[in-house]
């Protein structure tokens, strides 16, 4: 697998072992190919990482070999990279990585680290998120440009309640809007703001956005997954390198960008000349945070006006206070006919 290589990284040496190790055969990329790609967005990836507790996607032998999630920071983690402790719904805790330097990235990526899943908490407060992260989902019969034209109508809703979203791909169909928030919510209270934003889309866009979380009722729309925003649930950061054969990479964009971009135009390969060029077009997001305020009214009023409470939790939550049950309605009980 060829000698192991030492990278200088903004003021760090890492040592990478295995360098010619090919993570991805369709392309050839290897494993030094994507240390390399790390730290030539370096600054970028720190900017979405900076702080917070991140779970490492690992696949040690490339996308085609075996993978998983480390929640945990690894044991042979250097003592430069600190760490915060975060409570899962089961109650169990765990120290992860939270990255405070570019060089930290790049050795996450000696481990086989292909994509990294911050959560939207700084390691001095991992109980109230500063970031409300919207996913849109594209169903089956929809595709990313139907992620589009319902991110620019979220655009609006967001504008419509004073606050501003920071788009990019998720490195495949879909698409991620983040709104940097202040850090005065619970989990339970950015998710149900969520709540509210899928809401405000499914009235304006009936046919092309739901916010059902059974699949059958979903059908041909983009699904705003108000469940990423639950304690525990991350979604991969900007910058990150996605498992797929082509190697993309999720991509920040301008707002006057996501009609016209292609997820598959950012990959390994064309993403650093992008950032050489353009930067990180996010670097301004730490600039900002919102109120949430407006978004939780409007979630009153739905609860108030038309009797919308809460929506179902991921099947690893523990069931949570006003919550409908978790039956999918095709396997729920029908109730019975009166006697005659």
């Amino acid at each position: 697998m060829g000698d192991a290589v030492q990278l200088e990284v903004a003021g760090r040496t890492v040592r990478l072992t295995s360098p010619d190790r090919v993570f991805f055969p369709e392309r050839g990329f290897t494993k030094l190919d994507v240390a390399r790609y790390y730290a030539a967005v370096g600054p970028g990836i720190l900017r979405a990482l900076r702080n917070r507790p991140t779970t490492l996607e690992r696949h040690p032998e490339g996308v085609t070999g075996e993978w998983f999630f480390q929640k945990r920071a690894p044991r042979n983690m250097p003592d430069w990279i600190p760490t915060a402790r975060i409570a899962f719904p089961s109650g169990r805790t765990a120290d992860e990585m939270c990255p405070t330097e570019e060089a930290a990235v790049v050795w996450a990526a000696q481990y086989g680290t292909l994509t990294f899943h911050p959560w939207p908490v700084r390691r001095d407060d991992v109980d109230h998120p500063d970031e409300l992260r919207i996913d849109l989902d594209p169903q089956p019969g929809t595709d990313y440009e139907d992620a589009a034209r319902a991110a620019n109508e979220l655009r609006a809703v967001l504008d419509a309640h004073g606050l501003r979203g920071w788009p990019k791909t998720s490195g495949g169909r879909g698409l991620h809007v983040f709104v940097p928030i202040e850090a005065r919510w619970s989990f339970t209270e950015v998710r149900r703001a969520a709540i509210a934003v899928g809401r405000e889309m499914e009235r304006r866009m009936p046919e092309r956005v739901t916010v059902k979380w059974w699949k059958e009722e979903r059908g041909e729309r983009v699904f705003l997954d108000y469940n990423q925003t639950a304690r525990d649930r991350t979604v991969a950061s900007a910058y990150s390198v996605r498992p797929h054969p082509h190697a993309p990479v999720s991509a920040p964009l301008r707002w006057e960008e996501v009609a016209v971009a292609r997820p598959r135009d950012f990959d390994l390969a064309t993403m650093p000349a992008r950032f050489a060029e353009l930067g990180d077009v996010h670097a301004d997001m730490d600039d900002h945070a919102f109120s949430l305020e407006p978004l939780l009214e409007l979630a009153r009023r739905d609860e108030r006006d038309h009797g919308l409470g809460d929506l179902p939790y991921p099947p690893e939550h523990p069931a949570m206070p006003g919550e409908p049950r978790r039956v999918q309605p095709s396997r729920a009980r029908k109730p019975k006919p009166p006697a005659s």
